[in-house]
């Protein structure tokens, strides 16, 4: 569907208008389930890769690939779908990527082996990873502008939503049902998607201006892009720069990177518009929207890896923790959609970083080793609300300072900043954890020692509470291990705290760094031809 505000200017221009939707709201509700399935298959695969493993009889570190081959393949894509949805129209694209995805689905749990379930998994993220690119592209060239808040409202919503009801997903079907519908659900959503697609948004129209054939330039963006993200995302098992194969990885994906923008700058026809990709505050507000995904992953690892490793909940009962989270996103939506249309979204999103920032605190200055899923629920409530608010109205600030026609640009920039921001933010936290409970653990047990009157003392009492009857020394042997458990689960417990205290510190800076910006311009620059190059045809 086309504003009425852009026909007249389009005709003026002498490019044609995009023809109408046969149904807006049912093409948005393709884009935006296409989004929800791409996120939410990567958390059920993480959340389920214990059972994953276990059901093709590998370990450990043989295993740790599964989840990073979907995500590089998505990585891979990005800047190529882009490119096909330039050529071929994203409705065409996003329909075989959608069938393609679902077809890998159904076949993958079938797999006999760890290397055919890799190369599907693989696969599978090359056609699910056609699908967050597309997604804000579509939203700006196929509905009206009144209605882009509501749209970018709506896919901050499926952000939140799939990443807090995946381990519930994991968990019942783990316990009720069967690991492989973690995949087999995709099905009917791809499937779904699909059809939205064949009834709501009319054929692609000829593209006037197509797309620059610049091979070197997607190998090279793609594959090394890909080669980081797997960097990054094997770095903390691999302890980073000790090993040789993260070196592999990094250094010939920062080559190819580097070998991209030189090419992109000296060419005649870029792949890349410079113009909008480095256009002032278009940099930065990535930089922001990459610095969320830390944020959620600050609620998404550390509240599990607390839950279990401290309370040692299993993962259908830290599910039940997170849905409650997931659940008021449904009114917070409106409200941010609302907010956006009559606010600046720069209040929007300070709101939203506020929010954030106060949880991490209450969570930082409250917890301790007996806190349950309860006493989460009133910080996690407030920063899912603020990281719905900050999303929606950092996009919706980048939305207005585009042309309808650099949706596809920005939504390949957005795919990047997003797994990037994503693995790059789970890297940092996860590390973060990890060094501050080692640091809680060596202070605390240096407190702990042998023949010291207080630790005899509690292992005497120890012993009391868990002696047998017949047993005497087994008590003391039970002192220990209960003492020991104590050790680790307050400096695992200080490790999550001073964790949250850094993600605040740093929300605080991202705080700055939106109100620093100045007012955004009413709405996009000019409406030239949706799949246009600035300057016309070359």
């Amino acid at each position: 569907m086309t504003d009425p505000a852009i026909a007249p200017a389009a005709a003026a221009s002498g490019a044609w208008p995009a023809p109408p939707a046969r149904t807006p709201w049912l093409g948005l509700l393709a884009v935006l389930l296409g989004a929800f399935i791409s996120t939410l298959t990567g958390r059920l695969s993480t959340f389920g890769l214990a059972d994953i493993r276990g059901a093709l009889h590998v370990g450990f570190d043989e295993g740790a690939w599964i989840t990073t081959a979907q995500t590089v393949a998505q990585m891979l894509i990005a800047p190529a779908a882009v490119w096909m949805g330039r050529a071929f129209g994203p409705r065409r694209v996003l329909t075989v990527a959608a069938c393609a995805f679902a077809a890998t689905s159904t076949i993958l749990p079938l797999s006999p082996n760890l290397p055919t379930f890799v190369t599907l998994q693989f696969c599978g993220g090359l056609a699910s990873g056609c699908f967050v690119p597309l997604t804000l592209g579509f939203i700006l060239m196929n509905v009206p502008q009144r209605v882009w808040a509501w749209g970018i409202a709506i896919y901050a919503l499926n952000l939140e939503l799939s990443l807090n009801i995946s381990a519930s997903l994991e968990g019942w079907y783990i316990d009720h049902l069967s690991w492989r519908c973690i995949f087999w659900q995709n099905v009917p959503l791809a499937l779904g998607m699909a059809a939205c697609l064949r009834f709501g948004v009319p054929p692609d129209p000829p593209n006037p201006y197509p797309p620059p054939r610049d091979r070197y330039g997607l190998i090279t963006a793609g594959l090394g892009l890909s080669l980081i993200y797997a960097a990054l995302d094997q770095g903390n098992r691999l302890d980073w720069l000790n090993s040789g194969l993260v070196w592999a990885l990094l250094l010939p994906g920062a080559v190819l990177v580097a070998a991209f923008f030189v090419h992109e700058a000296r060419t005649a026809r870029p792949l890349l518009d410079f113009k909008v990709a480095f256009a002032s505050p278009l940099p930065q507000l990535l930089l922001l929207i990459a610095f969320l995904r830390l944020t959620v992953t600050s609620t998404a690892f550390l509240i599990p890896q607390y839950l279990q490793a401290v309370r040692g909940f299993r993962a259908l009962e830290v599910g039940q923790t997170l849905l409650w989270i997931a659940a008021p996103q449904l009114i917070l939506c409106p409200l941010a959609a609302l907010m956006l249309r009559r606010l600046d979204p720069r209040m929007v999103a300070s709101v939203g970083f506020v929010l954030i920032s106060l949880a991490c605190l209450s969570v930082a200055h409250g917890l301790t080793p007996l806190w349950g899923s309860d006493q989460f629920l009133p910080s996690q409530l407030m920063q899912a609300a603020g990281q719905t608010l900050a999303l929606s109205g950092i996009q919706f600030f980048a939305a207005l300072h585009l042309r309808p026609q650099d949706g596809l640009t920005f939504g390949a920039m957005l795919q990047t900043a997003r797994l990037m921001g994503g693995e790059a933010g789970q890297a940092f936290v996860v590390t973060l954890d990890r060094v501050r409970g080692q640091v809680a653990s060596n202070l605390i047990g240096a407190h702990v020692q042998t023949g010291a009157v207080l630790v005899v003392q509690r292992l005497h009492d120890y012993a009391a509470a868990t002696a047998r009857v017949g047993d005497p020394g087994a008590g003391q042997a039970r002192a220990a291990i209960v003492l020991g458990s104590i050790v680790r689960s307050q400096a695992a417990t200080q490790g999550v705290i001073d964790t949250f205290v850094v993600v605040a510190g740093l929300t605080a800076v991202a705080l700055m760094l939106v109100v620093a910006n100045r007012r955004a311009p009413a709405g996009p620059a000019s409406h030239l031809p949706l799949f246009a190059r600035r300057g016309g045809p070359s």
